[in-house]
């Protein structure tokens, strides 16, 4: 599978998983084409995407809420032609309820400060052993992740990488921010098998 690069993909002004970390993220995802797969926060679509193409038999579920990032992900979707990749529009924590399909893994890359809640209300709809992968920029979030997925009884392990890539022709490096890629097991305690 080939990973898709960032100038493929159309941006807008919207926020976007970068190339290397959505490497990484995705890898830890250990997904298989047949996989059910959610992606909360999904912006400009890039993880969803990536996602949908590994995922080839399966489906991918992309919950966005802000207007420009859906207009982005829409286009997206029709770019790189992923039938299998369904986008639903809204909060994340106000739609758990609707949402009643079960997931062998799981992406959050965006939880616009109620990432407790999402954590709590999902960690239900994903299968027993399988992976929830989280990107973080914050600290303190990652740190409220933790310790909202340990107590639900997930084994966890979070990585903080950092991007820099040359610029001009000096070849200066310019740092990108850097992430908390935060990976997550269900170990059974709380959800189907």
């Amino acid at each position: 599978m080939m990973f898709i690069k960032d100038e493929e993909f159309i941006r807008g002004n919207c926020p976007m998983t970068k190339e290397e970390i959505r490497i990484l993220s995705v890898a830890k995802l250990n997904l298989r084409e047949d996989f059910n797969v959610l992606d909360i926060g999904a912006g400009t679509g890039s993880v969803s995407i990536q996602m949908s193409k590994i995922c080839s038999k399966g489906m991918v579920t992309s919950i966005e809420m802000d207007k420009e990032a859906l207009e982005v992900l829409k286009l997206n979707k029709q770019k790189f032609n992923v039938p299998n990749m369904n986008i639903i529009e809204g909060d994340a924590v106000d739609l758990s309820n609707s949402i009643e399909d079960y997931f062998d893994a799981i992406f959050i890359g965006g939880s616009s400060g109620s990432i407790e809640e999402i954590i709590k209300r999902y960690a239900l709809k994903l299968k027993s052993q399988g992976t929830m992968v989280l990107n973080f920029i914050t600290i303190d979030n990652a740190y409220k992740a933790i310790k909202t997925l340990e107590e639900l009884n997930f084994s966890t392990e979070c990585s903080q990488i950092s991007v820099s890539k040359t610029r001009g022709k000096s070849h200066m490096l310019m740092a990108n921010n850097p992430i908390f890629i935060l990976s997550a097991r269900n170990n059974g305690g709380n959800s189907i098998g």
